[in-house]
């Protein structure tokens, strides 16, 4: 009874967990490119599974707007706990230089 009831979940942790994703080797950059245009491809094919080719545009903007909303959530997560670390002073992650 919990395998069936945790299958659900391994599903979305291999889809959505970048640790667990296929795409895991991928450069983070890359990796967010490419879950983007899977998630137009997939609002794609429920618009048209559905016959609401009439509502794509706006489907397609939000699957956008919310991929960008979790990458910013997930760069502020990301410099917030790397800032905690870093001496005073320095600039946010996202702003260094690499060299």
């Amino acid at each position: 009874m919990v395998r069936v009831l945790n299958a659900p979940i391994g599903l979305f942790r291999m889809v959505m967990d970048p640790r667990v994703s296929p795409l895991r080797h991928l450069p983070p950059a890359q990796r967010f490119q490419t879950m983007c245009i899977l998630g137009l491809v997939w609002t794609a094919v429920f618009c048209a599974g559905f016959g609401v080719w009439f509502a794509y545009a706006e489907l397609a903007v939000l699957h956008l707007l919310m991929a960008a909303g979790t990458l910013i959530t997930g760069l502020t997560f990301h410099n917030a706990e790397a800032g905690h670390n870093a001496e005073a002073g320095k600039q946010p992650l996202v702003l260094q230089r690499k060299s």
